[in-house]
Formats: C-alpha cells, structure tokens, sequence
C-alpha cells in the first residue's frame, strides 16, 4: 500500500507502512579484530534472513551512498574526522598520542577500512532522514547504524562516527521537533549530550543504570537551559522482562508524543537488551523488544530505524529480521527458511528464542517509582517548546533510487549537506573478512567509564546548528 508523502494510514497497526531499507553489502566484510564482541557480519546476517523469508520484496532496497568528510563535520570536530580518515592499522603505532587523544585503540580498535566503514553507516542513516524528509517513505530503516556512544571528538564504546546524531541534524531541516528513542542496554550518552540543551529534540533512553558502561544516564539528567526535561533517563536493572519493561516503556512514550509531538521519530533498536546477549544483562524476549517498535509505529509519524549494540549475534539477526517485518506489517513465522548462516540458528532454527529464569531486580514498586517521577517531569512540558510547531512542505524532490542504480550521487536532496564531489574517487577495499567465533558470555561488559566529553562539549543551538 502507497499511502503516499508522509500521510500515514491510519487504522490498526497492520497497515502496511511505505518502507526504505538500506543495507551495503560490504558491510558484512569489516572485522574489528579477533575476540571483539562488535561483528558487523551480525548486519550480513539480518539481511540473508530479510532475503529468505521474502521481506526485501516488501520495501525499497538502498545501498547508501557514503558520507563525506563535510557531512560527518556537521557534528564531529574537523581534526578528529581527518584523524579517522588517515589512521590505519600500519600507521597507528606512529599516532599513539592522537590515538590517546581521540580513545581509539581498544574498545575502539583501528582496523581495514575503518573509515568507509563510519562513512557506510552513516551515510544510511542519513540516507534515510532525507527520503523521511521529502515523503518518500513512512520508515526507513539502517540496521548497521544506532552508535550512539560516538561524541564530537572522540570514539566511544566502539562507535567512531554518531550516525544518529547526522540523521537528527538532518530531520531537523524539516521538522520543528525529532524524538529519539533509545532501547540498546547501554544509556544513549552520545546523542543525550549532543542535543542536551536543546527543546527541539527530546532523547529518551532505557538503559541498565549502575556500575555498568557509560556510567551516565542517571534519572536526574533532565536537560540544561532550554533543553530541561527534554532529556529522559529510565534506569533499569538486571533481569527485566518483557512486561516490567512495558509497565514503563507505553506509559512513559505514550505522553511523551502527546506532549512533545513530534514530527519525525529515531529509534535506536539495541539488541543487547534482549535475553542471553553476551554482553546484556536484561531478559527480553524478541516479541518484547519488538514491540516498542510497533507501539513507535502506532502513532504514524515519520519512523526512522537504526540498530545499535548486539552481541550474541544470531539473536540480533533474528529480532533486527523480525522487527523488519514489524515495521512493515508483516507477521514473520517462527520456522526459519534455509539459508547461508542458517547453522547459526540451531538446534531449533526458529525466529523465536525463550527468555531466561533470570531474576528480575526491578521491583513493582521501583518501576512504579521510576514511572511516576518521569510523567512528573513530562507534565512541565504543557507548554513547550519554545519553537511553534509547523508543518512544512519539501522544498525540493529527492528522486527514488533502487540499490543497483550506478548514479549514487542522485539519491540525495540537492538542499541537504549530503552532497557529493563528481571527481571522488573510490577507496579501494582492503576489508579483512569476519571470522566465526564462539559467541562466550563476557560479564565484564564494555571496558571503563567514558568521561564526558574530554573538553570537546558540543551544544546545538536552537536552529539545530552545532556551536562550537
């Protein structure tokens, strides 16, 4: 169904959605390095299952065309954006100071390609933003991107490059407000502090809160100057289910677009949240996480989804595939077709996986507490934002574009910071290929506390224009 531009149907929510996806296929191909739980192959992975159970059918397929320098620059500090443009495995040992300077180098391993890597994710994301923005689909969809740690000038828990902070800037051309929603295990820090003073971009973020990586995201982080209580922290606990995290996530985001009103919506789709993740401690099932997706889709307001962290990957795969199918209307059944990576899914070859007997540590009582203290802070919003909410229509057209299209720089809004040089030239492909490894529970989680920001704060200004 072409509801055409961003009118969306309204009714149930088995309303097909017009949905654009964007997926590389060199993506798979990047290898951060032996024994690192973040493996890109996991995006290869969710694509094959998209392609065997007959979902890309459904959408338009998109191979994004990669950021360039100036893009990423519109939020990243133009030093450090050169700095991973040039570093390479055979020249680190030379960088140790800027290496040091911009935390790259454990968590954040330098490796082959690293830098058409940052500009492949990105460019997805951002991708999807500009067809958001010239109505040429309800949902886009960028599974490789959602890394959310990435700060203006450093690397964090292994994101380089803050796709989602491009994609919000993007949104905001056209959009008075963008809501951002986070469900990945680990606090949405990098996208909280690029817009924390700011009332045109609200952040929520559910996230496991104590002792446990970025340290940040403490319920009392509401915002600064004209963004206060526009930023939203839901600590949680280990262990939580399915319905304990629902006693918050549908009250809490149901007033949030009643009070916020959006007019563009990024959710940040984390699968280390979900039950058995090596590097989780929550307990939800697919079904569970999923259905913060199709309550997001519920409010037929412009949808952009991006992945996140996930490490126990075939449980990625499974919910990034399913989620596909939530987005587009679609019920996905439990047995799963044969395939490529299909001996990653047995013994039972299903979609579906059981949640664990964990305990859950979040009491009713602290859940009820938590939930009651944010609708708090929600209600002094009566009467914001500061900026009048008004639709406007495209200034320009961005033409459709199928992936296997050879003119890539034609996918993007000639009035968009997407633009391209004709003389590029390609980066040629020195990508070592994942190797399989055992996916083992690490419980020591992602290295280190972040400390915010190292002196490269970074505040977007009311036109959602960076200052520096």
């Amino acid at each position: 169904m072409d509801t055409g531009g961003n009118s969306l149907a309204s009714g149930p929510d088995g309303v097909k959605r017009k949905v654009c996806y964007f997926y590389d296929p060199e993506v798979g191909n990047y290898y951060y390095g032996q024994g690192h739980p973040m493996k890109p192959h996991r995006i290869r992975m969710t694509h094959a299952l998209l392609a065997h159970y007959g979902l890309l059918q459904h959408m338009q397929v998109l191979k994004p065309f990669p950021a360039r320098d100036r893009d990423l620059c519109r939020f990243h500090a133009d030093d450090y954006v050169s700095f991973l443009r040039s570093i390479t495995p055979e020249t680190q040992q030379d960088q140790i100071r800027q290496l040091k300077r911009f935390n790259v180098g454990e968590d954040c391993p330098v490796f082959d390609g690293l830098y058409s890597f940052c500009q492949t994710y990105a460019g997805g994301s951002v991708g999807g933003s500009v067809k958001l923005n010239h109505g040429l689909c309800d949902i886009a969809i960028n599974w490789a991107g959602g890394l959310h740690h990435a700060k203006k000038c450093e690397a964090s828990g292994f994101c380089y490059v803050n796709d989602i902070v491009l994609a919000i800037l993007e949104l905001l051309k056209q959009h008075e407000r963008v809501l951002y929603v986070d469900i990945d295990i680990h606090h949405g820090d990098g996208v909280e502090e690029a817009f924390y003073a700011t009332d045109r971009v609200m952040t929520v973020s559910f996230h496991k809160f104590g002792d446990y990586f970025p340290g940040t995201g403490h319920i009392q982080d509401t915002g600064y100057g004209n963004g206060k209580y526009y930023s939203l922290n839901v600590p949680l606990d280990d262990g939580i289910d399915d319905e304990s995290y629902h006693l918050l996530f549908k009250p809490i985001m149901g007033k949030v677009m009643e009070v916020f009103r959006p007019g563009a919506v990024v959710l940040q789709c984390g699968a280390d949240s979900l039950s058995g993740d090596r590097l989780g401690c929550f307990n939800l099932s697919i079904k569970g996480h999923a259905e913060c997706v199709k309550f997001m889709r519920s409010f037929n307001v412009p949808l952009l989804l991006l992945g996140g962290g996930g490490y126990t990957i075939r449980n990625v795969a499974r919910c990034w595939c399913y989620e596909t199918g939530v987005a587009l209307g679609v019920e996905v059944e439990d047995k799963m077709p044969e395939h490529e990576y299909y001996e990653y899914f047995g013994p039972d070859y299903t979609l579906h996986v059981a949640p664990s007997n964990m305990e859950n540590k979040n009491s009713r009582q602290m859940l009820e507490e938590i939930r009651n203290d944010l609708l708090h802070n929600l209600s002094k919003l009566q009467h914001a934002p500061s900026v009048p909410f008004q639709e406007r229509p495209p200034d320009t057209e961005a033409p459709e574009v199928d992936e296997d299209q050879e003119d890539g720089d034609k996918r993007w809004d000639p009035d968009s910071d997407m633009d391209v040089d004709d003389d590029r030239k390609p980066i040629p492909s020195r990508v070592k290929r994942e190797a399989v490894e055992p996916d083992t529970k690490d419980k020591d989680g992602l290295k280190g506390v972040m400390e915010r920001g190292k002196g490269c704060e970074v505040v977007i200004d009311e036109s959602g224009s960076k200052v520096k």
